[in-house]
This record gives C-alpha cells, sequence and structure tokens, in this order.
C-alpha cells in the first residue's frame, strides 16, 4: 500500500524555465521555482504544512474575529483557529484534501467542497485552477453556491513571497496601496482606515519602493493603484538583482502583508524568511462589516452564483 504524503497528494506542473509542485490539503502551493530559485517559502511533501503557508483561503480570508458573526438575525460560532489571539483564521478550506479534476503538463484543477455545517451552513463547491506560462504562475478560484440560501464569500492565497539570498531586511518592497488598515497591537483586531502618508509612513508607506529594513508589518492595504489593464502589483527585489512580483486582478479589493515576524524572534527558523502577500476579496473581519465604517468587500453569493478571482507570481 503506498501511503500518502503529510501535505496530500502531490501535482507537479512546468512551463519554461517555471516549475511549481502543488499540495492536495488546502490546494496549497508547496513549491515555486524559476530557473532553480525559490520564489515562495516552500515546504516539503512530507511536512504537515506550516501554518496557512501557500493555502488557499476560503470562505474567509484572514480573521473573523472572537470567532463570531451574525447575518440576517442568526449568530454564529465558528471554532477559534488562531487560539493564541482568539480569532477563527482563514476559512474553512485550507485543510480540506482537494481532488483533481484536470491535468496536463503545466496545469492543474483541483476542488472540494465546503458542505454545510453548525458555523457555516452553506454549501460551496470550490475550484481552482494552477497554471504555469511565460509570466508566471496564474491561480484562479472560482466558489459556487451549490446551496439554497445566499453565503458570505471571501477568498484569497497566503504565499511567502522570496526575493532572492539576501535577508527579508534588506529586500527592497513596493505596495501601490494608499491606505492601511489600524489594527490592535495584541489581538489584530480592526480599528479604522488611514492614508499611509499620514499614519507612520516610514512603517506603512510602500508606494516608492525602498528597503524594508527592521519594519514590522501585519496590516491589510486597499485603495490600491492599479495599472491601464486592472491589475494591481507587488514587487519585491532582492540586493543582487532578482525580485519577485505578485499580482492580482480586481476582484481583490484588499491585500494583507505580513513580515512573518515570529514570537521568539530569530530563535525561529521561519521568522522573517518570506513576506506574506496576501490578495484577498475582502477586508479582515468581513463577516462583521457592520461594525465597520469602510467597505469591508463581503460578497453574498446568491444561489447557484459563482464568484471568480485570480493572482500571479513571477520571478523578476
Amino acid at each position: 500500500m503506498t501511503s500518502t504524503p503529510r501535505s496530500g497528494t502531490s501535482f507537479e506542473i512546468r512551463s519554461g524555465g517555471y516549475v511549481a509542485e502543488i499540495a492536495s490539503i488546502g490546494a496549497s502551493v508547496r513549491t515555486l521555482r524559476h530557473e532553480g530559485r525559490d520564489l515562495i517559502v516552500p515546504f516539503d511533501a512530507d511536512e504537515v504544512r506550516p501554518g496557512f503557508r501557500g493555502a488557499l483561503l476560503a470562505p474567509w480570508p484572514n480573521r473573523v474575529v472572537d470567532g463570531r458573526y451574525a447575518l440576517e438575525g442568526r449568530e454564529f460560532e465558528l471554532p477559534l483557529t488562531e487560539p493564541r489571539r482568539g480569532h477563527a483564521l482563514h476559512g474553512l478550506a485550507a485543510w480540506l484534501d482537494f481532488a483533481p479534476v484536470e491535468q496536463s503538463a503545466d496545469a492543474v484543477t483541483l476542488a472540494a467542497e465546503i458542505v454545510p455545517q453548525t458555523a457555516y451552513p452553506w454549501h460551496l463547491r470550490i475550484e481552482t485552477t494552477f497554471r504555469l506560462e511565460a509570466d508566471g504562475l496564474t491561480q484562479t478560484v472560482r466558489a459556487e453556491n451549490v446551496g439554497t440560501d445566499a453565503a458570505p464569500f471571501g477568498t484569497g492565497p497566503h504565499p511567502y513571497l522570496v526575493a532572492g539570498s539576501a535577508p527579508l531586511d534588506d529586500w527592497t518592497l513596493e505596495l501601490p496601496a494608499a491606505r492601511v488598515l489600524e489594527v490592535t497591537a495584541d489581538r489584530l483586531i480592526p480599528l479604522a482606515l488611514h492614508d499611509v502618508a499620514a499614519y507612520d509612513p516610514a512603517r506603512f508607506d510602500w508606494r516608492a519602493p525602498r528597503r524594508l529594513g527592521a519594519a514590522e508589518i501585519d496590516h491589510a492595504y486597499t485603495d490600491l493603484d492599479r495599472g491601464a489593464d486592472g491589475i494591481a502589483r507587488v514587487r519585491l527585489t532582492d540586493p543582487s538583482g532578482t525580485g519577485v512580483e505578485l499580482s492580482w486582478d480586481a476582484a481583490c479589493a484588499w491585500v494583507q502583508v505580513h513580515t512573518a515576524d515570529l514570537p521568539g524572534g530569530a530563535a525561529q527558523p521561519f521568522h522573517r524568511a518570506g513576506l506574506a502577500v496576501e490578495p484577498m476579496t475582502c477586508a479582515p473581519d468581513a463577516f462583521n462589516a457592520g461594525r465597520y465604517d469602510f467597505d469591508a468587500g463581503l460578497l453574498s453569493l446568491a444561489p447557484g452564483a459563482m464568484a471568480e478571482a485570480s493572482w500571479r507570481i513571477a520571478a523578476l
């Protein structure tokens, strides 16, 4: 009997100088390399995926504060999957075992269902396609409501980008976002939106490329500057001249950026090993959008309706 690796079934795709390995659990991008260079922080096939590294986040990205929310007069309480802060983190799909739908040398499509449950009594089919081309790895997510009631929904990815061989502090970040979401220091609970030019710009304003240095970030940004094609782009470069770009379509109005600062600091092997860049279709705690004075972007997916979003990681 052949055993399945801890990260699930592995699907390798190739195109040009790119190679990617997709793990079935969480439809996770386990490795992505260009000409032998890592573009994301990888993990081993026979390893339980560390946290949410590379995972598909749905039916919500980021946090539901206290794991509690209310919709149409009904109250729900989610399992606290971020126990240190007491929140429900990154949805329900990240630990599902996605099944293959279609595969070729340069692409693979995986699918899973989020079944109705006490804390989320809606039925969604999540399908995601990974495709390698000359311009990098594109992931497209399609969510269909196969139930009978409108479902709250959001999605996003969770890659940790790697610019090159230098430490993260020496990488240069370009992030074209005009507003950042202030959060509490201890639990990252949303408070208010601020202009990055006025709210601690040395920490939060990356519209002009500059070195990350010792900046510690675990914040959501919005008001994104997009090209004429409607695409937003975050660029990360290494002093050696290598780099990586993550771009995404108009479906994602938010992006979470995290410098991977861990409790215990440098004693932790993954501390500041990569920069998490997470395009999101909605804001943190979007299931509680009524608490906030900004548009959280939560989708209400009608029965039979489908939502789609896509993003791409490319070498520079």
